[in-house]
């Protein structure tokens, strides 16, 4: 390898492999590059220093720095690098790619009184998930015992609960223009080759000329273009029927701030903005629901015990409320190991320096990306005997109560965690304890194997590869 001069190699700054030329440590990252920068750790420590192709980079690997950058100095650690090949579509709006400062803070602001206010986390929100399940359960039923692939089923349902919160209405399940909605936002996302190329154009931005890269940075526009003209149309229906003093949904809330004064609210920045969350909340709910089933599957005991713990506090047929959580020390331990087992966003979401920073004795350069290695946290041998292991009891004390671990974290840490933790856990909850309670889940008889849980496709979320399923009504 050879040397290479950045910001982060001045002195003071933290250690790291060097990379080549131009590329940096990109071509040794391999297929998991959360695992190899956790490698890296090993040898240089926690907090690492590297080049990516030409962004200077510092990964963190362990929960300490990670808290320290994302929570104890928020401020300084909350901004997101520009990437020039996607800048010239969105143009700086929506919520995912903002920098720090005012406008960040007014619509995070924003959102989150205005999720809250329409049930987020709360019971009218938990009415509208409980709702879903029952339509959601009636498609499971509907194949008849025969085998399937649920991951439609799931993105739709899942996509439904949003449609309720941001569009004030869900859809039916043949309902063909929330399939193509959810096609298009997700086009990018789900295709392997895809997201390879649009990783290597976050780093190499100069590429976006040259085949294939310049193909998927003209897909990209495309599906923007696209799903901007799809959310227009809903956002023109609700203005035609808009009333200021009755807010309905997100859009309408939306609407109600803007106002001349006020230039934080767009209309191009609500079309992208309902594009974030939309894309937030569908594609990761229903992948963790997949892997839970995969989980299920694999480890038929497991299903029995969570099977047996609902019809102890539920019953076989009663509804399943969020009231019931406490309660259920298994399923909860189920979950928290399958957020930590199977990390959605490995490499969470990236950050940047806003100013020159101090952490943990070295110091951080202005502009710097800063990379929250999760999954790393989330196998940490230090703190996870057998880290590679699908076990749920190690959330279980010794008498069969559920403890909750503060090092998982798959909905990040500090000012800029994912907005929607709250409905995503209630979905999660609801969704998989309704499932188990009416479905035996088996492996389809005419495959000649399950897929593994502990391998899987980088996409927009880590996803296990498809598999089918055998749902069989109890």
């Amino acid at each position: 390898m050879y040397s290479w001069y950045s910001k982060c190699s001045r002195v003071n700054s933290p250690p790291g492999p060097w990379g080549i030329p131009l590329l940096g440590i990109l071509p040794f990252l391999g297929k998991y590059p959360e695992r190899t920068l956790r490698k890296y750790s090993e040898t240089y420590g926690p907090i690492i220093s590297v080049r990516m192709a030409t962004m200077d980079t510092v990964v963190l690997n362990d929960y300490d720095s990670i808290y320290q950058a994302l929570v104890k100095q928020a401020s300084k650690f909350s901004g997101r690098p520009s990437f020039s090949w996607s800048h010239d579509i969105i143009k700086g709006h929506g919520l995912a790619v903002l920098d720090y400062g005012p406008f960040l803070k007014s619509q995070r602001k924003f959102g989150l009184s205005t999720l809250r206010g329409f049930g987020m986390g709360k019971k009218s929100m938990e009415e509208r998930v409980i709702e879903e399940t029952a339509y959601f359960n009636d498609r499971i039923s509907s194949q008849n015992g025969k085998a399937f692939d649920i991951s439609d089923i799931l993105r739709i349902a899942v996509a439904n609960n949003i449609c309720s919160v941001i569009f004030g209405t869900r859809f039916s399940y043949d309902d063909v223009r929330l399939t193509e909605f959810i096609n298009i936002v997700l086009m990018l996302f789900t295709d392997q080759v895809t997201t390879i190329a649009v990783q290597v154009l976050t780093f190499a931005p100069q590429l976006v000329y040259v085949p294939p890269f310049s193909g998927v940075h003209r897909r990209f526009a495309e599906s923007v273009s696209l799903v901007n003209d799809m959310i227009q149309k809903i956002v023109d229906e609700h203005k035609e029927t808009f009333d200021e003093e009755n807010p309905r949904d997100f859009i309408d809330a939306f609407l109600k701030e803007m106002k001349p004064e006020n230039d934080h609210f767009s209309n191009e920045q609500l079309l992208f903005y309902v594009r974030d969350l939309f894309i937030g909340g569908t594609e990761t709910t229903s992948t963790t629901l997949r892997w839970a089933i995969l989980c299920l599957i694999h480890y038929p005991q497991t299903q029995k015990q969570i099977r047996e713990e609902i019809h102890e506090v539920i019953g076989s047929s009663g509804t399943v409320h969020m009231s019931h959580k406490p309660d259920m020390h298994y399923t909860n331990a189920f979950i928290q190991e399958l957020m930590r087992y199977r990390t959605l966003g490995p490499l969470g979401i990236f950050h940047k320096t806003n100013e020159e920073a101090d952490l943990n004795g070295y110091t951080i350069p202005k502009d710097v990306m800063i990379v929250p290695n999760l999954w790393a946290v989330h196998n940490d041998p230090n703190v996870w005997e057998e880290p590679g292991q699908f076990r749920p009891e190690r959330f279980l004390d010794a008498d069969g109560k559920f403890v909750a671990s503060n090092q998982v974290i798959p909905f990040s840490l500090g000012s800029r965690r994912c907005m929607g933790e709250q409905l995503a856990k209630t979905e999660i909850f609801i969704f998989l304890v309704s499932m188990v309670q009416k479905f035996e889940f088996l492996p389809d008889p005419e495959a000649d194997k399950l897929p593994e849980i502990n391998d899987g496709t980088n996409g927009l979320a880590f996803s296990p590869y498809p598999y089918r399923i055998v749902a069989k009504e109890l």
